[in-house]
């Protein structure tokens, strides 16, 4: 590369020899394995070895690089780069970052939080940016030609829902271009943001949204990330539709299934052993099949208000924990995800104790809905509609954490092994993703859940006791043992697969009415 334009890597990678003294090919640029992949994909040159032929001359010629970088860069010698050093280093290297991008860098690759990088920190860092700027600029390259042109990034861009012209997108392109070509290849593009915050990738989030795609029947889950492009376009609102929909109809669709888990986790008992068959038939004879969707409106009902205020409060928190363009770190994103939930179930409590009365009616005990609320009203006040609301709080934490580690987990480790050329995982992997992640999610929140179910039931037998949750707790272990705290769990599963199915596809059709694009 000129002097005058010398970038990241230049003062770095040129002239470097290989521990057994073969020349690297100083005037080729370097292949797209060739400054801190680590592994993450192959191209170029990249088959694992150096020029020698061999995958240790390599590996060892990388971690030279590699610390050849760290020590420009730590500027006071030190052994660990903090926002200081990697100021002036970069700036050495005529890269000028923002104190706030220099703060993002240290923060994502700071693994034991003591506010700076150390050498095992920074190749980390390093090697998992570059997979993700691997992952964007293979998404860019539509004509999978190793170069991106602007007619390319309008095309990229129009799919993320923001048009731009292609004067626009001459821009961007100047801006990392070094040779004047008017094109960028993989390393002008690493060069440039190598050592920049981009963590907030659009074609990650994208293909793997999670909330907003499947709904089990319980809106617990940590909300989705929307891209700046998705906020400032409008798109976002379109998703959230789109998911409500596709609720809806995923409900509808499991709705028998959520009846009978709720009748089995009020009624059952060691006594009352009621199985899958008999409570369905035990449900047409008393009210003929209409009676199997008894709660379900309701039920569809509350997904509007719910997914809007827990959106609406989740943006809110946000603000204080990061900013509206940065994405939130796991634990920072279940924070702001279970106050959100809980201000959302806060807000919409009285339509759960609603849905689990009219799920448990007999034949014309409510003439309907707005019936069953007078009649709450009038005989047990405005306490009843809160039954089983601490169970139901308490619960939102070990479902919206298991649900969300296990799907970042199973997300990480799929675009760790097989994410080479696109971050899309393909209907099945979302899929099971997400059924397995849900399942785990409602295991563990499962006991709560039932507890809560029998609190919003209790009232509805006259003259009943009032019961508080840690004695209905005891009283279950006493009476059932540890399996009662599990009633209903057969149909509860039953429903996962069928309602994650329903709700991906509705979704997915939905998104294309409204003008969402999916690629």
């Amino acid at each position: 590369m000129p002097g005058a334009r010398r970038s990241l890597a230049s003062p770095v990678v040129s002239g470097v020899l290989c521990p057994c003294g073969s020349p690297r090919a100083a005037a080729a640029a370097p292949g797209p394995g060739s400054v801190t992949d680590g592994g993450g994909g192959g191209g170029g040159s990249g088959s694992g070895a150096g020029p020698c032929g061999r995958a240790l001359c390599e590996a060892s010629e990388q971690e030279r690089r590699l610390r050849a970088l760290f020590q420009k860069l730590d500027v006071n010698r030190d052994g660990a780069l903090c926002i200081h050093d990697l100021a002036v280093g970069l700036g050495r290297l005529g890269l000028h970052r923002t104190e706030l991008d220099l703060l993002k860098i240290v923060k994502a690759g700071d693994k034991d939080l003591d506010g700076q990088l150390d050498f095992e920190e920074f190749v980390h860092y390093l090697q998992d940016h570059e997979k993700k700027l691997r992952l964007v600029f293979k998404s860019l390259d539509k004509k999978n030609d190793g170069r991106i042109d602007a007619q390319e990034i309008v095309q990229s861009l129009r799919d993320l829902g923001v048009k731009i012209s292609e004067q626009q997108a001459e821009k961007i392109l100047k801006s990392m271009d070094k040779n004047g070509t008017m094109t960028i290849d993989w390393n002008e593009w690493r060069d440039y943001h190598l050592l920049h915050p981009v963590e907030n990738i659009p074609e990650i989030i994208l293909y793997w949204k999670h909330s907003t795609i499947f709904d089990v029947g319980e809106n617990l889950t940590v909300p989705d990330e929307f891209t700046v492009e998705e906020r400032q376009t409008g798109m976002w609102w379109r998703h959230l539709v789109a998911g409500g929909g596709a609720g809806a109809v995923s409900r509808t669709c499991t709705a028998p299934l959520d009846r009978l888990k709720v009748l089995m986790q009020v009624h059952a008992s060691r006594s009352n052993n009621m199985c899958i068959i008999g409570g369905f038939t035990q449900m047409i004879r008393e009210g003929g099949p209409r009676s199997l969707w008894r709660g379900n409106g309701i039920n569809v009902l509350k997904i509007a208000p719910e997914s809007a205020i827990k959106f609406m409060a989740y943006e809110q928190i946000k603000r204080f924990i990061g900013t509206d363009q940065e994405m939130l770190r796991i634990h920072e994103r279940l924070l702001a995800g279970s106050l959100a939930g809980a201000i959302a179930q806060s807000s919409i409590y009285p339509m759960e104790v609603l849905k689990t009365r009219m799920a448990l009616r007999k034949t014309g005990q409510y003439s309907g809905m707005l019936d069953c609320a007078k009649n709450i009203l009038s005989k047990e006040g405005m306490a009843a509609f809160y039954k089983g609301y601490i169970p139901n709080m308490l619960g939102i934490i070990p479902y919206a954490g298991i649900d969300l580690a296990v799907y970042e987990t199973l997300k990480n480790a799929w675009l760790q092994r097989y994410a080479v050329n696109s971050a899309d995982p393909g209907v099945f992997v979302l899929l099971a993703c997400g059924t397995i992640s849900s399942t785990c999610g409602q295991l563990a929140s499962y006991p709560l859940a039932l507890v809560r179910t029998r609190m919003q039931a209790q009232a509805s037998v006259e003259g009943a006791p009032e019961v508080t949750m840690r004695g209905l707790f005891k009283h279950i272990l006493k009476t059932e043992g540890a399996f009662g705290l599990y009633r209903g769990l057969a149909p509860n599963f039953m429903k996962v697969i069928p309602a994650v199915s329903i709700s991906y596809v509705v979704y997915e059709n939905l998104k294309m009415t409204l003008g969402v694009q999916s690629r």
